[in-house]
């Protein structure tokens, strides 16, 4: 019998629909019943595509006993993560407020008014792992609210005060060294031999990278740069990386960027692909460029929709087994590849009898001097053997904010390729856009199957206006920059905190919880407001224009007060304190005729602001020809007709 899920939209809540819980959406409703009956609020957070969800939706979620207690004692409220961010963000506070940490599933105990008095994330249906059976918590929760709650109610109490207080701004007028400190934390904690930063579990954290990278450039630090690339060589070589269908996992278990976490999510193929593009821009090592596309070609063969968008995430679960879809046996190997070619590749890849991971094999080239390279017609067999074995579940929602994110690194990706099915890919995915999740210059979250969220949050505003930038700086079509503008003025308009700095996740007009968080550190994703300030600062570099420059000093003064105790959690910021403090060149074209703009496209550079100028008395043509104005480190130099050497 389907509960009150059944007609929802998002992966994750459609599958627990058919649940024995008596679930609803975030609603009114919920709530409201809630209050009626008297009865707390079990809320529970996840995505389609996290391995625990599905873990505690197995032993308990379809248990009938199980449900049987949160039907009896309790409202149960069930919350897709990645549809309500404002939703997450606030009690994944509340949750490491609690116990330290989070994580998903996340797991709520509140009243009807949405006061939390109870955290956690996964519990077990049976007592392990210091943690109470799920059953014995709900048990003991329902007891002491009908038998007395002023505990839990002086509790949510306290945690609200203290969260609302932490969400409050601190003074912007700190003078250290932010990028060198954080350089600094980020030495203290490098792995030398496997690249990366601290122990196990190990993120990606490509913005991070992207930071060292800046920084390396712009300091001639061949330390931080030394980072970067121990670090990005040794997730393409590891099983991190999908040797057989490309593409980036999650995140690695174990140290040696050997064994991921299986599920892929589009957001940080987006950052990495990033990532792996500017380091080559720097290096011009083309281990990674080639690493961009193959991170390019996963998303354009498995990951993109039929009207351009991109799809969210693909499971680590498969045949009820983690990562079971992207293992070997030797066995298998030498079945599909033949003995002698399929040895071979094993030899390579680090394929075993024994198995290099839970008694099967995760391809990867740890132990390899070579590069694979030798065998992209067996990686082409193996990848259309794996196709044939089972399906892996897809996320095919489209979220706005993580499609932005690759729309930006695939326009940066063509300006080094010049492959226009990559910028065809980027062009798409923004018409689909623009034609299923905005309306005028109103942004909307996500869409699946037609229906789409009716709200969308500061992190869609800041990514879109950072894709319409990159789509401009490929295109140079005036109408992806007015986009731009439009777009973050609404931003600026509907977020910005006018009297204490910085940008609230939600519109204050419309937001129901009772904190309206202005995140600015850099987990996973970089924050909105991080992403704000990167905006407003390229927009302010791009056209020249007082607002802009304005508004990002403002926001890198909050942002500055907000990482001066942990500013390696704020690399996205930095990064964007990097280009204010140290401009990228600035070039302008003043265009004599159209057709030179054709050729003009095939030669922009990756990350200099371009400009293009027609008929303009400040940019007169040199000898009646387009003529190039360039100024670098706050100079100036003489117009030429000739393309400038660029860096």
């Amino acid at each position: 019998m389907s509960n009150h899920l059944k007609d929802t939209a998002s992966p994750y809540l459609l599958q627990h629909a058919e649940n024995p819980v008596d679930w609803y959406p975030w609603c009114e409703e919920a709530f409201e019943r809630a209050r009626r009956e008297d009865k707390p609020v079990f809320l529970s957070i996840g995505y389609s595509t996290c391995h625990w969800c599905h873990v505690m939706a197995h032993e308990s979620f379809e248990d009938s006993t199980v449900a049987g207690i949160l039907n009896r004692y309790f409202i149960a409220v069930k919350v897709d993560r990645e549809e309500r961010p404002d939703i997450d963000s606030v009690y994944m506070s509340v949750c490491q407020a609690f116990t330290g940490s989070g994580g998903w599933p996340m797991s709520i105990f509140m009243t009807w008014d949405k006061k939390p008095f109870l955290a956690g994330t996964y519990f077990p249906s049976e007592a392990r792992y210091g943690m109470p059976a799920f059953s014995d918590l709900l048990r003991g929760v329902a007891e002491h609210w009908y038998s007395g709650r002023k505990e839990f109610l002086r509790t949510a109490d306290q945690i609200i005060a203290h969260l609302r207080q932490s969400n409050a701004g601190g003074d912007g007028k700190d003078t250290d060294d932010l990028c060198g400190r954080a350089v600094g934390m980020f030495r203290e904690s490098f792995d030398e031999a496997n690249g990366g930063f601290g122990s196990a579990p190990k993120f990606p954290m490509p913005h991070n990278l992207l930071f060292l990278a800046l920084q390396a450039k712009q300091n001639h630090d061949r330390e931080a740069l030394e980072m970067v690339e121990k670090t990005l060589t040794q997730m393409r070589r590891g099983g991190i990386f999908d040797q057989i269908g490309y593409g980036f996992s999650r995140y690695s278990t174990d140290r040696y960027f050997l064994a991921p976490h299986f599920e892929k999510m589009l957001y940080d193929n987006a950052l990495l692909l990033m990532a792996y593009a500017s380091v080559y821009a720097i290096t011009r090592n083309p281990f990674y460029l080639d690493t961009a596309e193959k991170t390019a070609l996963y998303v354009l063969r498995e990951m993109t929709s039929p009207g351009g968008g991109f799809y969210s995430a693909q499971d680590a679960d498969s045949q009820g087994l983690e990562g079971r879809y992207y293992t070997f046996t030797r066995d298998e190997i030498l079945e599909v590849l033949g003995t002698e070619r399929g040895s071979l590749f094993a030899e390579t890849f680090d394929i075993t009898a024994r198995g290099n991971f839970e008694g099967v094999n995760i391809p990867n080239l740890l132990r390899s001097k070579g590069s694979g390279d030798d065998f992209r017609a067996e990686i082409e067999k193996l990848y259309k053997y794996r196709k044939n074995r089972f399906r892996l579940h897809l996320d095919d929602k489209v979220l706005t904010s993580w499609n932005s994110m690759m729309i930006a690194a695939l326009s940066a990706l063509y300006r080094l390729t010049r492959n226009r099915e990559i910028l065809g890919a980027a062009v798409s995915a923004q018409q689909f856009i623009e034609k299923n999740l905005c309306r005028e210059v109103r942004l909307y979250t996500s869409w699946r199957e037609g229906k789409r969220a009716e709200n969308g949050f500061l992190d869609d505003y800041a990514f879109y206006v950072a894709a319409l930038t990159e789509l401009y700086h490929s295109t140079l079509e005036s109408q992806y920059l007015e986009k731009a503008e439009a777009f973050c003025r609404e931003a600026v308009s509907r977020f910005a905190d006018a009297q204490d700095g910085g940008f609230f996740l939600s519109d204050p007009g419309s937001t129901e919880l009772f904190m309206n968080p202005k995140e600015t550190y850099d987990g996973a994703v970089p924050s909105g407001n991080s992403v704000m300030a990167y905006n407003l600062v390229r927009l302010y570099q791009l056209t020249g224009k007082e607002v802009y420059e304005a508004l990002a000093e403002k926001q890198i003064l909050y942002l500055s007060a907000r990482a001066r105790e942990d500013p390696a959690g704020h690399g996205m910021f930095l990064l964007a304190k990097q280009l204010l403090d140290n401009p990228p060149e600035h070039l302008v074209i003043a265009l004599k005729k159209e057709a030179d703009l054709d050729e003009i496209k095939e030669r922009l550079p990756l990350l200099a602001n371009v400009a293009v100028v027609r008929e303009s008395e400040a940019y007169p043509l040199l000898n009646d020809s387009t003529t190039f104005y360039v100024c670098r480190d706050h100079t100036c130099y003489p117009p030429t007709n000739a393309w400038p050497a660029l860096e």
